[in-house]
């Protein structure tokens, strides 16, 4: 089969599909989709809740929790206990299908009538100002978190202990402003490093120990801004730095920063992959434009599949399994068209097998299409319980008239079988969603598609204390601190959901002997997502054209197959070819930095 230029129905733009996709549209039995794969992944991320929790009252109890669903949605919200109790049957709520109106808009009325639960945290303990987390404890304001504990303000983080200010952060412990780390101890204020201890601002090491201001090294000790020291002038030097101001600290990443910008980088960044494309991809193998994932083999169009080893599957997000498709923080076996449908925490494909269009089903599912809330059913439609006969029957049916009667939502997009939920169904405004984060609207443009933009508060509580007037030095700020309202710098001026009011949690700050910050978390997060590259691939020639010194002879020539001619190399990249990053090959890249 050849592949196939189409027109996105979305954003109109032109989008080819492979003959492997084909492949594997035919092996799960789905049509091809209509939306390109950014827009695809786009709409799925419209139902990822983002930063933001709102203090609600819940269905069946008077007590108020910290939820991402603000409280004017139309959805009902229970506690996340009593969801998962037995005191309520969301079989209840089972209906037939009428084949008189399109499937979308029966499933909508039975998302609206069947309670979801007011958080996703599971097995999560001493940890309710979190989100979207799985196995986290004494945790706070941790977003896609998961086995991690005594950790703050992070996104993405898993397996660390004692983590504050990270995004993208694996098995790391006590660190602090770090973004995409692994297995790093006591790193500060750095971005790309791996097995590191002791560093601080640095950027794309490996293996180093006692480094600070350093870029591109490896298996490296003692080294300040990229020239090695002996042991007792290193901690000298250090000390000198007064690393416990403000003012010292951020002339430090300023000064990285720009080191930063003249060291070559590589077109790709990831470990331990076998025929693979697109960025931050750990331990996969046979991947295509694919993001922000590890364990993956033989897949397609995926991000951010950070704790489930996923096979044979295409355009999946969050969670993972095999044989999937169009799923957001969903997994398991064959499931299609899903969202938040998981089978327990460990993500276990076992007894969890074809599900479509199904929303928050648990445990051993299996032969659902069209649920909300249920576990460890089969044979169910829109929560009715059918015989296997009656189900393998009507499920043929339904999937024809879908096609015959699709549901068109308000920018006019038709939804047939073989599409995610529509962008409307989310109970999520679109500027406090992922999608956001990816995917930047302006309000005008969200709402001419559909999305639901939600108007940004005035803070309940009074500025107390401006950032400005924060003592300078970490040594002369007392434990009054943490009674006062601190005024973010940025003071809502910003676009990135600045929260005007924040609180300091003094004692990590007095352990590492850091400054407190100027910024709210939101704000810290922004600047932290600047690190990272779109999802996006560009195709590009690698910079590398060698090193003239002043007196016009090459430097590292012979390090390099090209010699002393441009190099050769094309490659897609995460760098967009307006970029001013020197972009290199891995041949190139490895022959001057590794």
């Amino acid at each position: 089969m050849n592949k196939e230029i189409r027109n996105c129905q979305n954003c109109h733009r032109d989008f080819t599909i492979e003959p492997e996709d084909f492949q594997f549209y035919e092996k799960i039995k789905v049509p091809a989709p209509t939306f390109c794969s950014e827009c695809r992944f786009q709409r799925r991320m419209t139902f990822r809740s983002g930063r933001r929790l709102y203090k609600r009252k819940v269905e069946f109890s008077e007590k108020e929790v910290f939820s991402p669903f603000p409280p004017e949605i139309l959805n009902k919200v229970m506690h996340e206990d009593y969801w998962w109790s037995d005191k309520w049957g969301p079989m209840e709520y089972g209906r037939s299908y009428d084949f008189k109106r399109p499937f979308f808009d029966q499933f909508r009325e039975l998302q609206l009538a069947v309670p979801i639960p007011h958080r996703r945290v599971l097995n999560g303990v001493n940890s309710e100002y979190c989100e979207n987390s799985v196995g986290i404890k004494n945790c706070y304001l941790v977003f896609n978190g998961g086995f991690t504990e005594n950790s703050l303000y992070s996104e993405s983080i898993n397996n660390c202990k004692e983590c504050v200010d990270g995004l993208k952060i694996e098995k790391c412990e006590l660190c602090y402003e770090l973004f995409n780390c692994q297995r790093c101890f006591k790193t500060i204020f750095s971005a790309h490093c791996t097995d590191c201890v002791d560093v601080a601002f640095s950027v794309d090491l490996i293996g180093c120990q006692n480094c600070f201001g350093c870029v591109g090294l490896r298996n490296k000790s003692y080294y300040i801004f990229n020239k090695p020291h002996i042991k007792e002038e290193y901690f000298k030097i250090i000390e000198a730095y007064n690393l416990d101001s403000y003012k010292t600290v951020s002339e430090l990443r300023e000064k990285v920063a720009e080191i930063a910008k003249q060291r070559p980088v590589k077109f790709f960044r990831g470990q331990r992959n076998v025929n693979v494309s697109g960025d931050y991809l750990d331990r996969c193998k046979n991947v295509r434009n694919s993001f922000y994932s590890c364990d993956l083999e033989d897949c397609a169009h995926c991000q951010l599949i950070l704790y489930a080893k996923s096979a044979d599957c295409m355009d999946i997000s969050v969670a993972g399994g095999e044989l999937c498709y169009e799923l957001q923080e969903a997994g398991g076996y064959e499931v299609k068209f899903s969202w938040i449908c998981i089978s327990g925490y460990a993500l276990k494909i076992s007894g969890f097998f074809s599900l479509s269009y199904c929303m928050y089903c648990f445990g051993g599912c299996s032969n659902l299409f069209g649920c909300i809330g249920l576990r460890d059913k089969q044979y169910c439609i829109f929560n009715k319980q059918y015989s296997k006969e009656e189900y393998e029957k009507l499920v043929p049916k339904i999937i024809e008239h879908m096609n015959i009667m699709p549901y068109v939502d308000k920018g006019g997009r038709a939804y047939r079988y073989g599409e995610f939920f529509p962008s409307d169904f989310s109970p999520l405004p679109y500027n406090e969603t992922w999608a956001y984060d990816y995917f930047p609207l302006t309000q005008e443009t969200a709402k001419e598609s559909g999305m639901w933009w939600r108007y940004k508060e005035q803070p309940v509580l009074e500025v107390t204390k401006n950032a400005k007037d924060l003592a300078d030095d970490i040594k002369k700020i007392d434990d009054s601190i943490m009674n006062e309202r601190i005024g973010c710098a940025h003071q809502g001026a910003c676009n990135e959901g600045c929260t005007i009011v924040f609180r300091i949690i003094l004692a990590f700050y007095r352990k590492l002997n850091l400054p407190l910050p100027r910024l709210c978390f939101n704000c810290r997060h922004a600047a932290r997502a600047k690190h990272r590259n779109p999802l996006k691939l560009w195709r590009r020639k690698c910079n590398c054209f060698g090193l003239k010194s002043e007196n016009g002879v090459y430097q590292n020539s012979a390090n390099h197959f090209h010699s002393f001619n441009h190099c050769p190399n094309e490659f897609e990249t995460s760098y967009a070819l307006e970029r001013k990053e020197i972009v290199y090959c891995e041949a190139c890249y490895n022959a001057e930095v590794v």
